[in-house]
């Protein structure tokens, strides 16, 4: 079950949209749930600041890819980034993750998107990721990336990376439940770097004011290196298998439907790359459609008389093509493109992308 049951309904409770009684009432019950969160998370973190929680050290370099807040950050096409460029530099690189959304002997959303947009590339899912790390090296992988790990500090990490989403940078300003933020602003500390992702939903400005509130919430422990991105559509995957390129759908009637953290971002994107967009449904992140909804987005579909329904990759994975009972269904990828601190951000990586580390002497370990 999702944290966040309507992703979307919540974040216009959180961040002030909805207006009235009822909502202000529950964001007061909110705030108040949110205090007792931040002491539990606080306590955690200075445990393992001060050594009273133990780090466990795994047996390969390990790289986290996270973030502050609940919801898409955009971080799925950093976690393919990465390894991608480990790969190409002869890096037998496996990505662990907790595996969340699966149910037994299935993958994630997120392993399966994985998948296919880096089919040469395993995806190991262990809710215990110190035994995962350990596993994967068993396996033959000589470095591990660590996908949504920045709250794990249970296994040490030679190199921390976090994604900033530039349309919610500060998870409507609160701890959850009364917002966003996983833990306070001032964790940031511990990165070494910051990716500020969808850069280009925001101004230079708006950018800069980001960068330097992030800068004074670590109180001069801030990550040494700042990188911006945008998140541009690539191509079309289509149910049946097979891509397609995006002006395949100039001049079509489309509708969209998403089950993500961030479903508006996507909604923009479908909308800017098929204007005849005439419907978008939103559901729960990590959402398991069953036959039933299927049928439903199908019959809607056809009664917006849609060409073709547009979706996510994390969508597109869940739905068995011999269930679909409608017309052409496609899912839109998305790549990240670095628009600034490439050079920085690569150089961080040099202690993993040359020729692996001798036994018995990692590079850089971080146990803090």
């Amino acid at each position: 079950m999702s944290l966040l049951p309507d992703a979307e309904a919540f974040k216009q409770l959180a961040d002030g949209t909805r207006r009235g009684a009822w909502p202000t009432l529950a964001r007061g019950g909110l705030a108040a749930l949110a205090v007792p969160y931040g002491l539990v998370v606080s306590a955690r973190n200075a445990a393992y600041d001060r050594g009273l929680l133990r780090v466990t050290a795994a047996p390969v370099p390990v790289i986290s890819v996270g973030n502050l807040t609940l919801g898409g950050t955009g971080k799925t096409p950093l976690v393919a980034w990465l390894a991608r460029v480990l790969g190409r530099r002869g890096r037998r690189v496996m990505i662990l993750s907790r595996g969340y959304g699966a149910e037994a002997g299935t993958q994630s959303d997120e392993a399966a998107e994985l998948g296919l947009l880096l089919p040469g590339v395993p995806h190991l899912a262990n809710r215990d990721r110190v035994a995962g790390a350990v596993a994967a090296a068993a396996s033959g992988a000589d470095v591990v990336v660590l996908d949504d790990g920045f709250q794990h500090r249970r296994l040490a990490r030679d190199l921390e990376i976090v994604a900033v989403d530039a349309t919610d940078p500060f998870g409507c300003g609160h701890l959850f439940p009364r917002g966003l933020l996983r833990e306070p602003l001032a964790g940031l500390a511990r990165a070494d770097a910051v990716v500020i992702t969808r850069a280009m939903s925001v101004d230079a400005q708006r950018r800069a004011d980001i960068r330097r509130r992030l800068e004074s919430a670590c109180r001069g422990r801030a990550p040494r290196v700042w990188a911006e991105a945008a998140h541009r559509p690539v191509g079309l995957h289509r149910l049946s298998g097979g891509k397609l390129p995006l002006d395949w759908l100039v001049g079509k009637r489309v509708v969209g439907f998403a089950g993500i953290g961030n479903p508006g971002a996507f909604q923009a994107s479908v909308q800017r790359l098929a204007p005849g967009l005439v419907g978008f449904r939103a559901f729960p992140d990590h959402h398991r459609y069953s036959p039933a909804d299927l049928a439903d987005l199908a019959a809607w579909s056809a009664s917006l008389r849609a060409d073709v329904a547009v979706t996510t990759l994390k969508d597109l994975v869940k739905i068995p093509a011999d269930l679909w009972p409608g017309g052409a269904l496609v899912a839109v990828e998305i790549a990240m493109e670095l628009l600034s601190g490439s050079r920085e951000l690569e150089s961080l990586l040099e202690p993993w992308a040359g020729p692996p580390t001798p036994p018995g002497q990692p590079a850089g370990r971080r146990t803090e």
